[in-house]
C-alpha cells in the first residue's frame, strides 16, 4: 500500500482540508492578479455607483475593483501558505468563514451605497457565502488518520 491509499493522504501527502485549502488560496490568487488586468491601479476605491469614481468593471460577473483585488490575493497567498500543515489549513478554514461572512454581512449591507468601497454586487454576496460555508468545512471537517483506523482516536487537529 502506497502513501497515497491511506485516509486522508493526497497529493505530497495532504491531507484533503490542507488540499482544498491550497486550492482556494491559489484560486483567489489568480483572480486578484487578473483583476488587476480588467480595472488597473487606478480609482482605488472606486465603486460603480458613487458619483466621482465609477467602476464598473467585472470579472465573470462579480464587480472589482483594485482594493477588491488586494484582498483576493491577500486571501490567496494566505490558504497558499497556511495549506502546510492541517493546523494551519483548519486555521485558515476559521479565517474565512469568519472574514467572508463578515463580507457577506457587510455585502448585504453595502450593495448599492455609494460608500462600498469593495465594489460589491449581489454575485459577491453569494461567492461570499458559499466561500464561508467552505471555510467552515475545512476548519471543521473530519480526517480520518491511520491511527484512527486502527482503533486508536488520535486526531490530527
Amino acid at each position: 500500500m502506497s502513501t497515497a491509499d491511506l485516509p486522508g493522504a493526497g497529493s505530497r501527502g495532504m491531507t484533503w482540508p490542507q488540499q482544498l485549502s491550497l486550492a482556494f488560496g491559489v484560486i483567489y490568487t489568480l483572480i486578484g492578479v487578473i483583476g488587476f488586468f480588467i480595472t488597473g491601479f487606478g480609482d482605488f476605491f472606486g465603486n460603480m455607483n458613487g458619483s466621482s469614481m465609477t467602476h464598473d468593471d467585472t470579472l465573470l460577473g462579480f464587480m472589482i475593483n483594485p482594493a477588491h483585488n488586494v484582498v483576493h490575493i491577500l486571501i490567496g497567498l494566505a490558504g497558499i501558505a497556511l495549506s502546510r500543515t492541517l493546523k494551519s489549513a483548519r486555521t485558515y478554514g476559521l479565517l474565512l468563514l469568519v472574514g467572508y461572512g463578515a463580507a457577506f454581512v457587510y455585502g448585504v449591507i453595502a450593495v448599492g451605497k455609494d460608500w462600498d468601497f469593495l465594489n460589491l454586487n449581489w454575485a459577491d454576496n453569494i461567492l461570499h457565502i458559499v466561500t464561508a460555508i467552505v471555510g467552515a468545512v475545512i476548519a471543521f471537517g473530519p480526517v480520518k488518520t491511520i491511527t484512527q483506523e486502527r482503533g486508536r482516536n488520535a486526531s490530527l487537529r
